[in-house]
């Protein structure tokens, strides 16, 4: 039996959602072509969950700078969510590949 995918299992919030593949590395929110940290009145919330089907995927932030800090793994089916607040990107890395699905909250 299939399970749901990552935005059959999001299709009820009303925030911005969206799935990102990522292979090898991949921005989850964000760019490194930013060059100024951004920072919001009240931070946004990324939740992030990684396919049940997927592989292990680090995570983590980066800065204007381009200092990185990785904030570390789930396993396929896991989630998380972090806020995003003086950055300008979250970033993933996998061995091969995994597809996670993201929410956006205010």
């Amino acid at each position: 039996m299939r399970g749901a995918t990552t935005t059959e299992i999001f299709e009820s919030f009303n925030h911005p959602r969206y799935e990102v593949r990522v292979r090898d590395k991949a921005f989850l929110w964000g760019s490194d072509g930013i060059t100024k940290d951004i920072v919001f009145e009240k931070a946004l919330i990324l939740h992030m969950r990684n396919d049940i089907h997927g592989e292990t995927l680090t995570f983590g932030t980066q800065v204007a700078s381009g200092m990185k800090t990785t904030l570390g793994t789930i396993q396929p089916g896991q989630c998380v969510s972090i806020p995003i607040q003086k950055i300008i990107a979250v970033f993933a890395t996998c061995t091969a590949e995994t597809i996670v699905g993201c929410i956006v909250n205010p």
